[in-house]
């Protein structure tokens, strides 16, 4: 992986991290269609730029994070974080196995859209508008369909958490916003878990010119995901998902079609 790879891959990370159309299906199609190789270290730097999407809603919501009067926000995450946390341990050798499925991401991603098509019908009269009147109870609803996208690679954390929010009454925006939230414990574990199991495993590739790349990559991640998130939840109140649900059809149609027809190997 050069120095372009690692650029195109963060800028992709970072566009679709938040949004509901399943950033491991657009890591798949652009390391296929750059030819990036599948090693060690391009498997640690598609995991490791999620940190700097964290950073990007730790700082665009930093009100929200650092008001340590307010303990309820925390053990909501938490709350919200424990149902995905417990299926990864647990279900990793399976999940490892269906991230190595592209076919499986695909399809997965295309029947995502399908339902994308549906959900602002689905859920009509909204009653909770901020995080504030999220009870417990529904944090943890939430978190349960998030373990949805853990045993589906390709359906999008973000499409599955915004959908259990709205399933919990909660407006599009705040269902939205609370899966930002979410994202931040959630790929911090990820992040954190896969490079202690880099230092574990495979030290040799943790050189300073990889932290280098590594460190640049979350940078760009960083300030796409921003302007991202914000374009996202302006898009979201004004239009609904049904945009996004083609969008996902169409890039996972794609993505069948190059894999039945070789024309790609993922």
């Amino acid at each position: 992986m050069n120095l372009l790879h690692a650029i195109v891959l963060a800028i992709v990370e970072g566009l679709t991290e938040f949004l509901p159309v399943s950033s491991t299906g657009h890591m798949a199609l652009v390391s296929a269609f750059f030819g990036i190789e599948k090693s060690d270290f391009t498997k640690l730097f598609i995991e490791n730029i999620q940190f700097g999407t964290i950073i990007s809603v730790i700082v665009l919501y930093w009100r929200k994070f650092f008001d340590f009067k307010k303990l309820q926000f925390y053990v909501k995450l938490f709350v919200a974080f424990l149902p995905a946390a417990v299926f990864g341990v647990i279900f990793k050798k399976h999940i490892d196995e269906l991230i190595g499925s592209p076919l499986f991401i695909a399809i997965v991603m295309f029947l995502g859209g399908i339902v994308l098509l549906f959900v602002d019908n689905w859920f009509k009269n909204p009653q909770i508008y901020s995080e504030e009147k999220i009870t417990y109870k529904k944090s943890f609803f939430i978190g349960l369909f998030q373990v949805l996208a853990v045993l589906f690679p390709g359906l999008s954390r973000s499409a599955a958490t915004i959908i259990g929010g709205m399933q919990q009454k909660l407006t599009r925006t705040a269902a939205a916003e609370f899966s930002f939230f979410l994202a931040v414990p959630t790929l911090a574990g990820a992040f954190a878990k896969s490079l202690w199991d880099a230092y574990k495993e495979t030290p040799e590739i943790l050189t300073s010119h990889n932290i280098s790349i590594l460190a640049l990559g979350n940078l760009i991640g960083f300030i796409v995901a921003i302007i991202a998130i914000k374009a996202f939840i302006s898009f979201l109140t004004k239009h609904g998902f049904r945009l996004f649900g083609y969008y996902r059809i169409v890039v996972g149609f794609i993505i069948i079609a190059c894999l039945l027809w070789g024309k790609f190997q993922f």
